[in-house]
């Protein structure tokens, strides 16, 4: 192995509101069957990284019970595997994670017993399919100390403000950074994806706390960027992040278009944690168009353009359309369900509607009884 991994499962978005009340963005239901996690966790596997830390903070209960097992994203090892670090209290530190970089140093034990000569450094709630090997070769091509990967997001419908905005010169270089500016000098992004070399991060890291700075972006790059060889590395592939309602839910959407659910029918494979339901049961009157239907569903209605989960229920008359629907929710007969997203274990009763608009969709929260 040639590097090791670091996955940022720490954040909690106000933005996601009632969705990351209980769970952590990272925990986030995607596609059907699958959990945000699942794509930086399958990326470093498929990359043959086969020591990886995760590093949660808030709502980690779910994510915890996610990750029980390691052995799906083939990190079940005795050399390497995975591992799972949280805030803990002791006689040094009473603290739970600051910022990124304080997360990482508060765990800097799991880098000082590595071997592996580089670091990547990746975010838990991004929806992507990369071999960080291209990174990481670049890294080496480039003599970089660190490497950010990067994506314009001119003709997309991401706003360069929710995002770090990075400015390279015509070797690729980074000759400025904004994090989430006002008024963008440029669209090419920051993906929250990094390489770096092990012995490096473990200084920087190490010069960052005694400082008292605990930011990775400001403390850790912007702060050395005059010291260091820092690159971009252009990415093109398709690449979400779950920063809002409208990103969550049109991240989803996404895999109803064929180029992007390909990410998960062809190899490398994205796995996750499976669950032991029978195949789809659609009953007679069922009509179901352009929608991804997960194991364990029973349909007796009618469905477009939308994402159920496991063990979905729904009844007779009743229509869903440009929505989400949870595992284990249950939608009785003669509903309507339009531009809302149902947590897990909603229950809808007969005759009710539930509508919103396109661009705001209504959630309803976990366990609910509409």
């Amino acid at each position: 192995m040639r590097a090791i991994g670091i996955i940022m499962a720490g954040g909690n978005s106000q933005r996601l509101k009632d969705l990351c009340k209980l769970r952590a963005i990272a925990a986030m239901p995607m596609a059907g069957a699958f959990r945000a996690i699942d794509f930086a966790l399958s990326n470093m596997s498929n990359s043959n990284i086969n020591k990886v830390a995760v590093i949660a903070q808030y709502n980690s209960r779910s994510l915890q019970d996610h990750l029980s097992a390691a052995k799906w994203w083939d990190l079940d090892r005795k050399q390497g595997g995975l591992f799972i670090f949280t805030p803990f209290l002791s006689r040094e530190n009473n603290y739970w994670f600051r910022g990124v970089a304080d997360s990482i140093y508060q765990n800097i034990s799991f880098l000082k017993r590595s071997h592996e000569p580089y670091v990547v450094l990746a975010s838990g709630d991004a929806i992507y399919k990369m071999d960080y090997n291209d990174i990481i070769n670049y890294h080496i091509e480039k003599g970089a100390d660190i490497t950010i990967c990067y994506k314009d997001l001119a003709g997309t419908d991401k706003n360069p403000q929710d995002f770090g905005i990075i400015q390279l010169d015509h070797e690729e270089r980074m000759a400025g950074f904004e994090e989430k500016p006002l008024e963008p000098k440029g669209t090419t992004a920051s993906l929250g994806i990094y390489v770096i070399q092990r012995s490096l991060l473990i200084k920087l890291l190490e010069a960052a706390n005694a400082d008292g700075n605990y930011d990775f972006v400001k403390d850790i790059i912007l702060r050395n960027k005059n010291e260091l060889n820092i690159f971009g590395y252009k990415y093109d592939g398709y690449w979400s992040t779950l920063n809002s309602i409208n990103a969550y839910m049109n991240t989803n959407m996404d895999f109803l278009k064929k180029d992007v659910r390909e990410m998960l029918t062809t190899p490398p494979y994205i796995v996750t944690k499976p669950k032991d339901e029978p195949p789809a049961k659609y009953n007679y009157g069922a009509d179901v168009k352009n929608t991804i239907v997960a194991s364990g569903s029973i349909i007796n209605g009618t469905v477009r353009n939308s994402v159920l989960f496991r063990n979905v229920f729904l009844g007779e008359y009743s229509s869903v359309k440009n929505s989400i629907v949870m595992g284990s929710s249950y939608i009785g007969k003669g509903c309507v369900i339009e531009n809302a997203i149902l947590d897990k274990e909603v229950v809808v009763a007969d005759g009710k509607q539930i509508i919103g608009e396109p661009g705001n969709p209504i959630v309803i929260s976990k366990g609910q009884i509409v």
